[in-house]
């Protein structure tokens, strides 16, 4: 079984690429589920509403996850508690609106768990995710719960994704890391089976600032007039990992960085 994520989705431009392209992509690497941040997806780079992860559906994603932008677009509020196939981070504070983990049973009968987390180093207030971690797999055990299990790790630091991708080795299929808009290179299997990423990177215009405009960012980063950040609107680039699961196992087989779009390409 295969199982694709893609990194945060940033403005118009990530989302058409996705709408417009998936459906093929899902066809040309014989991908089974497709995973998708949405944090950033709105017109603003921003949240997401409830149009753009209905859009998402339509066009093969099973699921979305989140971050610290979720509740920026207010309505998505009462959409999260409504939409099992959206997630918010499982360490917000409680009591807040939605779930940070779903069991996904796809049509072959195989259930796929989905864990949304988010890092505490530079990001807004949340609860421990180590402890978070902890309480989770006190509670949930791979092939006994669900035959896969995917985490989304969304947080600012590298050594804190390393860490956690080291917690769950062996007790996860993929743990890939989200929120830096960059896609590092290395995706591996851990030691105990568990396919690994730091980050996804993003689905947007590489030609920017992590997505937004880059001149408008520039002004901002030399004190220059400016407004507030806005996204870059050129052709996007998709990014992020795809897994080949053992399904024997629950763990990696195989697990590669993905690229669709001509920003990345080196150019000789």
């Amino acid at each position: 079984m295969k199982i694709l994520f893609l990194g945060d989705v940033v403005g118009n431009t990530g989302c058409s690429k996705i709408i417009n392209n998936l459906s093929d992509q899902i066809k040309i690497n014989e991908i089974d589920f497709v995973i998708v941040n949405g944090e950033n997806a709105d017109v603003t780079g921003v949240g997401l509403t409830k149009e753009i992860c209905e859009d998402f559906f339509k066009c093969g994603v099973n699921v979305v996850t989140t971050g610290n932008h979720v509740w920026d677009q207010k309505d998505i509020m009462n959409f999260i508690d409504n939409e099992r196939r959206l997630l918010r981070p499982k360490n917000l504070f409680e009591p807040a609106p939605g779930k940070g983990f779903e069991i996904f049973t796809t049509d072959e009968n195989i259930k796929i768990g989905v864990l949304n987390l988010m890092g505490n180093i530079f990001m807004k207030k949340c609860d421990d995710v180590f402890i978070a971690s902890k309480k989770f797999l006190d509670k949930y055990k791979l092939k006994k719960d669900y035959d896969l299990l995917i985490i989304d790790f969304h947080g600012e630091l590298t050594s804190e994704k390393n860490a956690i991708g080291h917690y769950f080795d062996g007790k996860a299929t993929l743990v890939v890391g989200t929120h830096t808009h960059v896609p590092t290179n290395d995706a591996r299997i851990l030691k105990n089976g568990t396919a690994y990423l730091t980050d996804a990177g993003m689905c947007g215009d590489y030609d920017s600032v992590i997505g937004m405009n880059k001149i408008n960012s520039l002004n901002k980063f030399m004190k220059r007039d400016s407004v507030k950040h806005f996204p870059a609107v050129g052709d996007a680039t998709l990014s992020g990992v795809i897994v080949d699961c053992d399904m024997e196992t629950g763990l990696a087989k195989n697990v590669n960085s993905y690229i669709f779009g001509n920003q990345l390409k080196n150019i000789y």
